[in-house]
């Protein structure tokens, strides 16, 4: 019984003659190749699309192009490897007609075009479209932290300078300290010298010099955090804890888990993305009057009526926010509105009317009292409010009740949010191992994020129809 035997390398083999024979007719290079051939690359803003008529020649941008894209579908996106791979793949080398760019120019192609690689992406979306992969009536937008090449020891917030610099305060006051007592001391009893104590007293003093410097820039630029190699990444809150990193923000389509519309922003919150992505979408499929769902982090009055006037039916569950519910006592939720009469009632049966109108945070905002709190046997339970209980009310609130209700009736719409809007990042960050920038700054970390939503949606779009048909729509 013996093993599989190999080849001998000594024995002579006669490959094909003609490069195109080492790629199968459903090998998806092939595609790559005739999407990228009828793209308008001087329309998206490639450089150097059209050849100058002097100088020496460049490398074509199409050729660059179909190189990213083949490494974001296999995982390769260090513009080092990649120039490793054009000297040794022979899929990449019949892709690039044996061409080998070198490094710097390959990771300056991407660096250079951020905005004609988000118009690429936007391209195969439309092909999408025209091939019918789009349904347009359910669409699932959420969130993911992506790192940014920043470590967190270069990233300062205004609370963590603060702390360094009372951490160096007292540092100093105990150096000082020892040095004034350092000549009472006795010589045979260890401590360090008066030279040693001078040189990390300086060194201190220059530290805190620093932290001073970066508290008056962060102070000055209005920012949350200041980041020293990426400035414009943030702090923010992921699964591994508080990392550096990016928000990338996705719109997912319910037929077959396609990314309609994406961004990338660094602020940590969601609360203010839900309209522009939705909106997003609506504009690129086209669709009439779309469903999105998205998760509590995205529940924000004034989206959810955006949405609403761009015909688009928004369902966020509303999180639960309430101080008095912490506390044990009545929410709002206990407190029945009366449209009729414009007024509330409480618990114990009391009304609550409208009283006056303000302005907060740019909302208008109603507000309701009633004279009933002062006997009231159930006010222990309601309100520790001297003046009694306080209702407000936003003027277009009648919009959230109505969503609310419509979450009620159609509870299994939102029961497929997680598998439509969380599906696309596990794939990325794990199969495709792309939960991390390689650029810095958001312009550009933008145009990185469109090549991987291009290369998910390639991998879907190939995995649902396959090369051959893929070909004949771009042919």
């Amino acid at each position: 019984m013996t093993c599989i035997p190999g080849v001998d390398r000594t024995q002579a083999v006669l490959l094909p003659e003609v490069l195109d024979d080492f790629v199968g007719s459903a090998n998806p290079v092939r595609f790559l190749d005739a999407f990228v051939a009828q793209l308008d690359l001087a329309a998206l803003g490639f450089r150097r699309a059209v050849p100058a008529d002097t100088g020496r020649p460049g490398y074509d941008p199409g050729d660059l192009l179909r190189l990213y894209l083949y490494g974001y579908l296999h995982r390769i996106r260090s513009s080092r490897r990649l120039e490793q791979e054009t000297q040794r793949n022979v899929e990449l080398m019949w892709l690039l007609r044996r061409l080998t760019p070198d490094f710097k120019t390959i990771a300056d192609f991407r660096r250079d075009h951020p905005q004609a690689l988000k118009g690429v992406s936007r391209e195969f979306i439309l092909l999408c479209r025209r091939l019918d992969l789009f349904g347009g009536e359910l669409l699932a937008i959420d969130g993911s932290k992506f790192r940014a090449v920043n470590a967190r020891d270069r990233s300062y917030t205004a609370p963590r300078l603060a702390k360094l610099v009372t951490d160096i305060d007292t540092t100093l006051a105990t150096y000082l300290q020892q040095l004034d007592a350092h000549d009472q001391r006795e010589a045979d009893v260890p401590s360090p010298s008066a030279a040693d104590l001078q040189a990390q007293i300086a060194a201190l003093q220059q530290r805190r010099a620093k932290y001073e410097a970066l508290q008056a820039e962060l102070a000055a630029s209005g920012a949350t955090a200041l980041s020293l190699t990426d400035p414009d990444s943030r702090p923010m809150v992921s699964g591994a804890g508080i990392e550096i990193c990016y928000n990338v923000q996705t719109a997912v389509d319910a037929k077959h888990k396609l990314i309609v519309a994406e961004t990338v922003t660094n602020a940590a919150a969601d609360r203010d993305q839900l309209s522009p992505l939705a909106a997003a979408a609506q504009d690129i499929l086209h669709a009439p009057a779309p469903v999105v769902i998205a998760d509590q982090g995205y529940y924000h009055g004034a989206e959810i009526k955006a949405c609403l006037d761009a015909g688009i039916t928004p369902l966020v569950p509303r999180p639960v926010t309430s101080a008095n519910a912490a506390l044990g006592l009545y929410t709002k939720d206990d407190f029945r509105y009366d449209p009729a009469a414009d007024a509330y009632r409480c618990p114990a049966g009391a009304t609550l009317t409208y009283r006056t109108t303000t302005v907060e945070l740019g909302r208008i905002i109603k507000n309701y009292r009633t004279r009933a709190c002062t006997g009231c046997a159930l006010r222990t339970r309601c309100t520790r409010n001297r003046g009694g209980r306080k209702l407000t009310r936003w003027v277009h609130e009648h919009l959230l009740e109505d969503m609310a209700q419509r979450l009620h009736q159609q509870p299994q719409l939102f029961q497929q949010r997680k598998a439509l809007s969380e599906h696309p990042y596990g794939t990325m960050k794990r199969a495709m191992d792309q939960g991390y920038f390689l650029l810095k700054g958001l312009a550009k970390v933008r145009g990185e994020f469109s090549l991987t939503v291009l290369a998910y949606n390639l991998k879907r779009a190939i995995n649902l129809l396959g090369v051959p048909r893929l070909l004949m729509a771009v042919a």
